[in-house]
């Protein structure tokens, strides 16, 4: 699995070493360091790219590394030219956001205009997003090889020209077909834009840009309703995809013009045209010399994330828990949302639950209904701003050393909230009488927790898996997007079969009852990833000297 994942770079302080981030650049894989030179020398096993760079030296390779000044490396760039690729980069999580998002303006037009039923429509969300949990396994370890520039053009190229078909449809079958390929052509994005924030920025720039990034990742899904609404209600649903086309096609030209920046790549590069100007085939990359065969790697990229979602507890459960986020907000949005499948879930819920609040229920227009998600996005952007707080207690907490189970202070606060959350959503939602501001403080307090369990776990899981980040990371999104993927196919039959408060409630009771997990984890997380060949073994210390006899007693129990 290539690159460093983005829901790493969201987690502050880092969740990844600076060794490990520079094995995730420079060799674009992940797990121990390659061990072929160090076995062949007999110089025993490298521990850092620096002694394995010395392995190679010794057997008289010439390694090929970026030159200091020369501006070869992309940290070394301009300003102007990292930022070009930044907000391009942030523009297609944009475009993605948005495709996921934007059509459930109008879910209702298809079904006249085209004769279909409303379950069929609704697929045109559930393919689009089942290809974001199944497209970055193909297309991750694909990028390793020709690196990121052509994955974003021909991605980019693939979902603007298969948005067309959507907006000429004339038939249901055409609508859902173009979405399901759109949606795989999305994912490749996805699955590459924190590589590429690593890639230029180092992690002391990172501040601004990740919050470039946080604003198109999180707000995009909800801007997808404020937009769509206001559209389809002036000019139809058919105008939905136009704008989508548009946009998409806008993106899809920014990405002939950005420059390569996977290090792995740049460097192979080099090395290719080192050997042809002088002959010499001593000159090779690190890259080149530990680079697995793609069946490989595309093999590594399948089964590692499936084995680590059925074996390895952390990621079960998080990964649950991001779920059940996204069932009640919205329809679903891109893999880098919450990554926590319940909460995912809820996300993708309130997209079709909002409409039945306040379009159905107290007669709201299509385009005012779209300006109620302002209220989820009210939410995330207060929570976005006490990131900083969690900055500092994780700090406090870590005093004495490192340990994942600090990253979850904030998803405690946020799963007690959370069920508030629900709960008001579902005894104020129902009800005509009751103000419209009663569901709109619902969303708000929905969006805060989302984001408070969202960045957390995802920290929790990056820091747990430090060695294995990407994979875990991929079973997450995996779960998260083809569970989410089926919300729209039951949602309506349950807020209008079960009545809209018990089905709010429902939702509240399911929150209440994983509201636990984060606590439980942070108690018995030590020792769940000590059973775990994968994650890593760090200990919560109780003073700042450890001569390890604290260690080997806990190992003991």
């Amino acid at each position: 699995m290539p690159s460093e994942p983005l829901e790493a770079e969201f987690a502050s302080p880092p969740a990844l070493s600076k060794d490990q981030e520079d094995e995730y650049r420079q060799l674009d894989m992940e797990g121990p360091l390659p061990l072929t030179t160090t076995l062949t020398n007999g110089s025993g096993p490298a521990h850092n790219l620096a002694e394995l760079e010395r392995a190679f030296t010794k057997e008289g390779i010439n390694i090929v590394t970026f030159e200091k000044g020369k501006g070869e490396d992309p940290r070394e760039w301009a300003k102007g030219k990292k930022w070009y690729v930044t907000c391009t980069a942030a523009f297609l999580c944009l475009a993605v956001a948005l495709g996921s998002s934007i059509v459930t303006g109008d879910l209702a037009g298809p079904v006249e205009t085209l004769h279909s039923t409303q379950e069929i429509i609704n697929l045109t969300v559930t393919c689009f997003v089942i290809g974001f949990g199944i497209g970055p396994l193909f297309f991750a370890p694909l990028s390793e090889v020709v690196g990121r520039t052509p994955m974003y053009c021909v991605s980019m190229f693939f979902y603007f020209i298969f948005t067309l078909p959507s907006a000429l449809a004339q038939n249901a079958a055409t609508l859902v077909v173009a979405r399901q390929i759109a949606g795989l052509a999305a994912s490749a994005p996805m699955c590459n834009v924190g590589g590429s924030v690593a890639d230029i920025w180092c992690v002391e720039e990172r501040g601004v840009p990740m919050a470039v990034f946080s604003f198109t990742i999180f707000m995009g899904p909800c801007l997808g309703p404020v937009f769509g609404g206001w559209i389809a209600e002036r000019a139809g649903w058919r105008w939905l995809y136009w704008v989508l086309f548009i946009f998409s096609g806008l993106c899809f030209v920014l990405t002939l013009f950005i420059p390569e920046t996977l290090a792995p790549v740049i460097l192979r590069r080099k090395a290719e045209k080192l050997r042809k100007e002088t002959g010499d085939q001593s000159y090779q990359s690190l890259e080149e010399l530990e680079r697995r065969p793609l069946s490989e790697t595309l093999k590594t990229a399948l089964l590692r994330p499936i084995v680590m979602l059925l074996t390895e507890p952390i990621v079960i459960f998080m990964s649950f828990c991001a779920l059940f986020i996204t069932i009640p907000t919205c329809y679903p949005s891109h893999p880098r949302t919450l990554d926590l499948s319940f909460v995912y879930s809820l996300l993708d819920l309130l997209f079709f639950a909002f409409p039945i609040a306040f379009a159905e229920i107290r007669g709201f227009s299509g385009g005012m209904t779209g300006v109620t998600f302002i209220s989820i996005m009210l939410g995330i952007g207060i929570a976005m701003l006490l990131i900083p707080y969690q900055e500092s207690i994780y700090r406090k907490a870590t005093v004495h050393g490192v340990y994942p189970e600090a990253r979850l202070y904030p998803m405690m606060g946020g799963s007690i909230v959370l069920p508030i959350a629900l709960f008001v959503f579902a005894f104020t939602g129902a009800y005509e009488w009751v103000h419209w501001i009663g569901p709109c403080v619902a969303g708000a307090l929905f969006g805060f927790s989302m984001i408070l369990i969202y960045i957390s776990a995802n920290s929790y899981i990056v820091d747990s898996y430090s060695a294995f980040a990407a994979s875990a990371i991929a079973a997450k999104t995996l779960l998260r997007s083809e569970v989410g993927s089926a919300v729209p196919l039951f949602v309506n039959q349950m807020f209008h079969n079960m009545g809209f408060q018990w089905a709010g409630l429902l939702l509240a009771l399911v929150a209440t009852a994983i509201a636990p997990i984060p606590f439980i984890f942070f108690k018995y997380g030590e020792g769940i990833r000590r059973r775990s060949a994968k994650a890593t073994q760090a200990i919560k210390r109780s003073s700042p000297v450890d001569n390890g006899e604290e260690f080997e007693e806990k190992m003991a129990q």
